[in-house]
């Protein structure tokens, strides 16, 4: 049975956990502010883009560019976005899930891997999966520079014909309680349609829509790759934020629940001690 010191013991350890917990929220909750405000910057700058290379296709009878070409797809390569640490729920397994799920839909062909982040490296370095390539350590301080490098890694292996499609799953982010495990194909580019009944805008091209289409097509795949990073810092601030909220409550409750047991204890000791007083006292009158 534990006694009162173990018990002051235990209170004081859960107490310093929860100052640990209550920290790493109120970090969580001031990254995931500005991670917020970086993504709803880099939003209208990639849909303006598609604006502009969807009204540059419109232009042109056929559209040609390597990074439009399709072909059977026997070489796949998967792009896998988690977080460098844990502590944030669901967030990474959700991801490692999914990735498992695409892996065994994809059996039948040649899938490789590009991992970015410590978590998704460290899972599938125990499993039967070339990783072709890892990135960790790059969401303390991401830049576009580590997009346009990620970017240029995987347009290398698309133009070279070493993959026929690229895959990215990643954590997007909806909102603090929600982050949503996405599926998305970055090679081959789809087709640049405008949406049926949507306007398009009338852009003057200096340059030929053939040389507009050649210059910004690689610039688009980095702007999405920079969007998806993004996407997946916000979502991880996000999980983490909640999680550590969610610690910081239950510390709560159980501190409680020890000092509710503490004085049951204490209550039960001094009982005791008053029955045995009285039982003495009574003793020594007869």
């Amino acid at each position: 049975m534990a006694t009162l010191r173990d018990i002051r013991r235990r209170i004081g350890s859960v107490r310093n956990t929860k100052q640990i917990t209550r920290a790493m929220k109120v970090v969580a909750a001031s990254r995931l502010r500005r991670a917020q405000e970086r993504i709803f910057n880099a939003r209208p700058y990639a849909n303006q883009m598609m604006a502009v290379l969807e009204s540059a296709a419109a232009r042109l009878e056929q559209q040609r560019h390597p990074l439009l070409a399709r072909r059977p797809e026997r070489n796949i390569l998967l792009v896998l976005v988690t977080a460098d640490r844990g502590l944030c729920g669901a967030f990474n397994a959700n991801l490692m899930r999914a990735a498992q799920n695409y892996l065994r839909e994809h059996a039948g062909k040649k899938v490789s891997l590009v991992t970015v982040g410590r978590k998704g490296r460290d899972f599938f370095r125990k499993r039967p999966v070339r990783i072709t390539a890892e990135y960790v350590n790059i969401f303390r301080q991401l830049e576009f520079v580590h997009a346009k490098e990620l970017a240029d890694k995987i347009i290398d292996l698309y133009t070279k014909e070493e993959v026929d499609a690229v895959d990215f799953i990643y954590n997007e982010f909806k909102s603090i309680m929600a982050q949503n495990v996405k599926v998305e194909r970055y090679l081959p580019i789809e087709p640049l349609v405008p949406p049926e009944g949507e306007y398009l805008a009338e852009y003057i091209f200096e340059q030929p829509p053939e040389e507009i289409l050649r210059q910004l097509l690689p610039r688009y795949v980095e702007v999405q790759v920079f969007r998806a990073l993004l996407e997946s810092q916000a979502a991880e601030y996000a999980a983490r934020m909640t999680a550590m909220d969610s610690a910081t409550n239950n510390a709560d409750e159980l501190i409680e629940s020890l000092r509710l047991k503490l004085n049951r204890l204490r209550q039960a000791g001094i009982t005791k001690e008053i029955i045995e007083v009285v039982s003495g006292a009574q003793a020594l009158e007869y």
